[in-house]
Parts: C-alpha cells; sequence; structure tokens
C-alpha cells in the first residue's frame, strides 16, 4: 500500500471514529419539546385557579419546575416570540408589533433553533413559533408547518358567512359542537405527533417546536370544554374600571378584539358578553390543556420523556376585563406575566420559583441544559441556578415594553413610563404601583411623598435600561 493510501485509509478511519463518537454523544444529548401558546395567562389549576381543567398543565408541572413571576418582554405576538427567539430585548426599533420578523430585526445573530441546529439537532416548527410562517426559515431542518389556511377557526355555517360578512372577523366566541378533530390545534398537535414518532427513531437529538393558536381571539373550541365552566360558575373581576390616580396616557382601547363582529366600537362591553368572553377563554385553555396531554403521553410511549427538556411557554398574558381592558397590549400585571414550565433530565420536578425571571432568560437556559455554549449576543439569564434551587439569586427586576411604554416589575413594585415616540421621546405620564398593598395595580402612588424613594430608585433603572438601546 503506498504512502499516499496508507494516509487516506487512516484519515478516513479518523474521520468515522469521529463520527461514531459524536453520534454517541449526540444520542446522550437531551432532545427538546419546545411548546408556545398564544394568548396564554397563567390561568391554571397548578396557578392557584382551582375552578380550572387543566390536568396536563399540572401533571407538567409535578413533573418540573413552575416559574411564578415570569414575564414576558413585550406583550404583543410577533414582537414577544423574537425576543424570546433571538434573546435580545425589545426597544423602540427592534421587536415592536406583531408584524415583527425576527430575522428582519436581528439579522446578524443566531436564534435559538439555530444554536441547536448548528450543534447537531434536528430542528423542526408546527404550528404558530414566529408570527410569520416563513421568519428564520434556515433555522429548521425541514420546513416549518402550519395548517392549511382553510382550515377550520369556526364551525358553524353561520358564523363562517359573519366571517366573510365582517372581512375576516367573525364572532368573537363560538360554542359548537364539533370533535376536536376539525380543529387547527388539534392538526398541529398530530403533525407534532407524527414528527415525534419519527425523530424518537433517529440518532440526532431533535428540538422540536410545537405552537398552538388558541387562547388566541376568536375563542373557539368544542361544546365539551365550555361546558366546563356554566355560565353560573364565571365570575367578572372586581375591578374592571381605570387604576385611580393613572395618567390617561396609560389608557387602552383594546382595538384588536373591538374588529370582531358583535363587539362595540366603543365603550365597555355587556356583562353577559364579558361572562361569555372569559368562559370562552377558559374553554380554550382547557382545549390546549388537552392536546399537551397527547404530547405528553406520546414522549412516555416512545421512551423518550425521561431524556426530553420541556419548555411550555405563553407569548405574553392576556386581560379578561382587568382595568375595563380587554386583549395584551399593556404594561400591566395581567398582560406581562405568563406561565413558564420547565421539565428537564436531573431537574427535581413539582417545585415551584417565585423568582423573577424574564423570556429572554430561556434561550441561555436551553443552551445550558442541553450543553451547548451561549452565542455572546444574549441579553438574559439561564435560570439553570433556580432548576437547581428555586430560591436561588436571580434578578432584582424585570423590564417590559410596549409602544410607547416601559415598566420595571421587582418583588414588590411596578414602575411604569409612557413616552412619546415609542418610548423614546417626551415623558407623558408615570405609574407606580405597591403590589404589596395593591396586587391589581388599582391605585397609583408615583405621586404619594411616602414613595419617593422606590420611585426614584425604579426611575433609574428604566433609565438605565433606556440607555442600552443607544
Amino acid at each position: 500500500m503506498t504512502l499516499q493510501r496508507r494516509f487516506s485509509v487512516t484519515c478516513l478511519t479518523l474521520f468515522s471514529m469521529l463520527v461514531l463518537v459524536a453520534n454517541v454523544h449526540a444520542k446522550e444529548r437531551p432532545n427538546v419539546l419546545f411548546v408556545g401558546v398564544d394568548d396564554l395567562r397563567p390561568e391554571f389549576f397548578c396557578y392557584g385557579l382551582e375552578k380550572m381543567v387543566t390536568p396536563s398543565f399540572d401533571r407538567l408541572a409535578q413533573r418540573g419546575v413552575k416559574f411564578d413571576r415570569a414575564y414576558c418582554n413585550i406583550a404583543v405576538c410577533g414582537a414577544s416570540r423574537a425576543s424570546l427567539m433571538k434573546g435580545l430585548r425589545p426597544t423602540p426599533t427592534r421587536f415592536t408589533s406583531y408584524l415583527t420578523w425576527a430575522e428582519k430585526d436581528a439579522p446578524d445573530v443566531p436564534s435559538l433553533p439555530m444554536v441547536f441546529r448548528q450543534n447537531g439537532y434536528h430542528t423542526a416548527s408546527n404550528g404558530k413559533i414566529y408570527h410569520h410562517s416563513k421568519d428564520d426559515a434556515a433555522a429548521w431542518s425541514q420546513p416549518a408547518w402550519h395548517p392549511n389556511p382553510s382550515s377550520i377557526w369556526w364551525a358553524l355555517p353561520e358564523n363562517r358567512a359573519l366571517k366573510s360578512e365582517s372581512r375576516g372577523r367573525g364572532p368573537v366566541y363560538e360554542e359548537a359542537d364539533q370533535p376536536d378533530e376539525i380543529y387547527p390545534d388539534h392538526k398541529i398537535c398530530d403533525k407534532t405527533l407524527a414528527d415525534l414518532q419519527l425523530l424518537a427513531k433517529q440518532d440526532k437529538p431533535f428540538f422540536l417546536a410545537c405552537g398552538f393558536y388558541r387562547p388566541h381571539l376568536p375563542f373557539v373550541a368544542p361544546k365539551k370544554y365550555w361546558d366546563l365552566y356554566p355560565t353560573d360558575s364565571v365570575t367578572l373581576p372586581d375591578n374592571m374600571f381605570f387604576p385611580h390616580g393613572l395618567p390617561s396616557a396609560f389608557n387602552y382601547t383594546w382595538g384588536e378584539m373591538r374588529s370582531y363582529y358583535g363587539i362595540p366600537k366603543k365603550g365597555p362591553v355587556s356583562d353577559e358578553t364579558a361572562v361569555q368572553l372569559i368562559r370562552g377563554y377558559y374553554a380554550c385553555v382547557s382545549f390546549i390543556d388537552a392536546q399537551v396531554g397527547r404530547l405528553l403521553d406520546e414522549l412516555e410511549k416512545l421512551g423518550v420523556a425521561d431524556n426530553t427538556i420541556i419548555v411550555l411557554w405563553g407569548d405574553h398574558g392576556w386581560q379578561l376585563g382587568e382595568h375595563g381592558f380587554w386583549c395584551k397590549h399593556t404594561n400591566f400585571e395581567v398582560a406581562s406575566r405568563t406561565p413558564l414550565l420547565v421539565v428537564a433530565p436531573g431537574v427535581e420536578g413539582g417545585r415551584v420559583s417565585r423568582r423573577l425571571v424574564e423570556y429572554i432568560d430561556i434561550y441561555p437556559t436551553l443552551c445550558d441544559l442541553a450543553g451547548l455554549p451561549q452565542p455572546a449576543h444574549l441579553q438574559g439569564k439561564s435560570l439553570s441556578a433556580l432548576l437547581a434551587d428555586v430560591d436561588a439569586e436571580h434578578k432584582e427586576a424585570v423590564i417590559t415594553r410596549h409602544g410607547g411604554g416601559d415598566a420595571v416589575r421587582t418583588d414588590g413594585y411596578r414602575y411604569m413610563e409612557m413616552r412619546t415616540k415609542k418610548g423614546a421621546g417626551q415623558l407623558r405620564g408615570v405609574g407606580l404601583f405597591d403590589l404589596d398593598k395593591d396586587p391589581d395595580e388599582n391605585q397609583n402612588v408615583a405621586e404619594d411623598p411616602t414613595y419617593e424613594e422606590v420611585r426614584e430608585k425604579l426611575k433609574g433603572i428604566l433609565a438605565a435600561h433606556r440607555d442600552t438601546w443607544r
């Protein structure tokens, strides 16, 4: 054998050994099931709302760590998702609206799924992960999958007719005696189950994202889920009024819901409509809970549950009449607080962390759990220490923003500013809430001399954050 031939054989042998080692290592690396739910506030039984029927969410919480005070960084879907997936905070010029494209607003940094793909994972996306179906296409090992655009939102013919009459926005809710199988979220779950069955057989670890649409408007779910919440069991919030002493600059007209058929263009909805809206929201949450249960069952059936990281998140909260508001698009607690459940190999389940965490922390956390290097651009802090010790130190404050408003949330207070020029201009109003005394944020104390020291401290935190925009 010639020297050149021996060298070639040796190189091939070494390469084969490296591939073998890499494959063995890949088999040992954890999979990731990344479950996003649109407009999901922490409205589960395990979050203390006893009337909710959410056995699958509760089962997930028992398997992992429930973060009781997790916050999105901006309460609108496209921007929140882009911020989470890129690991960067929103600013007045980046990640600003539901129309945000992650790849356009932050083109020079890798997304969360891209880092996993670059490190040998098979990455796949089903349903709504980004707002735009083609956003960040290079991050996925296979084309992102979405239900057929003609999939049923409204099951009843008369409601589909109203959809056409109202230029795409039909009734705001629907209770139809129809099977789960006809609805888009059930189809998204079906596709994810099929992917799990294929990916579990591969040598590569997988990062599989599954994004559900409900409980986003319209509140459309099979009747059996509405039946879980009889009309006489639903109560309205006791603070359906604008916070006392808060400048009108913080008022919000919830235009998203007003575009649906039957919702007034101005003024409040009737109490009767409000009750049905809340019933519809709850029904949709229980419908999604059933889909999550199917995913958990399949992981166990395939024998990969013990080696799979599961992260369940909602892209932001949702207002159900509090302060007279519906939808999201504010910096109040109910719009910015979100559910966050994390299950991972070696992480003790059934525990709760009450430390303040924010969505830019998810990206570095998953890198740590999978043993991947954290990209230098990340602005969040890994939750690894909290997964080991739920009481570990983490952050003094979290930051949220939307439009012209920015807010800092600490252990006991929320400080809010509203400005012109999408938050970068002249101050229009200030809000401060003492969350120990006023957890529902009904009384602005920003002008109370008693809180001057607190106000100045939080104002400084927000000012320092604003300096990072430049």
